[in-house]
């Protein structure tokens, strides 16, 4: 016969133990009287001893059976260490979530995705990195943080690209230049003016020169910034208009005071990604956070 004891079989000893008495033991564990007498009967027939004995009324542990409750005791400290491990884990404690992010996408979305990240797991530590796209390769190899969020795909057996989202493109104006007025617009309307924008080498730069390539329409960037909450600063001063991604102008609001956000007459869209290693497995936080700001794009660029 199986003398081994449940977990559920030493809770029921250790709350009689503690309390003294049957009904005791059954209020510290909020059952029924007869359902602790039954546990133990059945215990004390499974174990052929004798685990406790009655003195002045109370239950005290038998002396055959000391050995057994201080081991119960162990057992007992051991689980509700247990227990506060998965409870802090649970919240994030003493969990680092490293990950990288190119500013497109970092500038809204990852705060956003991150606040929901922190709802789920109170406790938990971020560090967030603003990469370029050709700095992917070493940070993920490198093992510096598990993924990084992209506006762009490379070549390279060791890395994963997954979808985000599905975004789009904009014309952002500022609200006294002349196609501020326009419901839409398209890439015409927006050559006729002086630029600012990303270098058209640069890989997300590319995505947003494609629109005047594609049709072989002349464009002048008269000022090149590197990030696109630069971009945006300088369009707020009036010293351009600028084509940027839904993602980096999703915190403008239409009653914006200096910036306005003006779509192109004909859609033009654009795919997101997460990268991350073919060969290591993510942890749990880092695959929650990639479901957290898959959801926050799509749902502040629906399709």
């Amino acid at each position: 016969m199986d003398k081994s004891l449940t977990l559920r079989q030493i809770e029921v000893i250790r709350a009689v133990m503690i309390a003294g008495s049957i009904a005791g033991a059954a209020r510290l564990l909020n059952v029924s009287q007869p359902g602790v007498s039954r546990t133990m009967k059945h215990l004390e027939s499974l174990l052929d001893i004798t685990l406790f004995a009655r003195e002045g009324g109370r239950y005290v542990p038998a002396p055959e059976a000391r050995d057994v409750f201080v081991q119960l005791q162990e057992v007992h400290q051991k689980l509700e260490n247990l227990q506060l491990s998965v409870s802090q884990l649970g919240r994030g404690q003493d969990v680092e979530l490293t990950i990288g992010s190119v500013p497109s996408i970092a500038n809204v979305m990852v705060p956003r995705a991150a606040a929901r990240l922190k709802q789920r797991y109170p406790d938990i530590r971020m560090n967030i990195e603003l990469l370029k796209i050709e700095e992917t390769l070493d940070y993920l190899l490198l093992g510096r943080g598990e993924a990084v969020c992209m506006s762009h795909t490379f070549a390279h057996r060791s890395i994963e690209f997954r979808p985000l989202a599905q975004g789009h493109l904009i014309c952002l104006a500022e609200r006294s230049h002349a196609l501020a007025k326009y419901p839409a617009v398209s890439a015409e309307q927006i050559a006729r003016y002086p630029l600012i924008g990303i270098d058209p080498k640069d890989p997300y730069g590319s995505i947003l020169a494609d629109i005047f390539r594609a049709k072989n329409i002349d464009y002048d960037i008269v000022i090149r910034a590197r990030f696109g909450t630069t971009v945006m600063a300088l369009v707020r001063e009036n010293l351009g208009i600028a084509v940027l991604d839904s993602f980096s102008v999703a915190g403008i609001t239409a009653d914006d005071p200096n910036l306005v956000v003006i779509p192109f007459a004909q859609p033009i869209h654009f795919q997101t990604y997460v990268a991350v290693r073919r060969d290591r497995e993510l942890s749990s936080f880092a695959k929650t956070f990639i479901t957290l700001i898959r959801r926050e794009m799509q749902e502040t660029v629906p399709k």
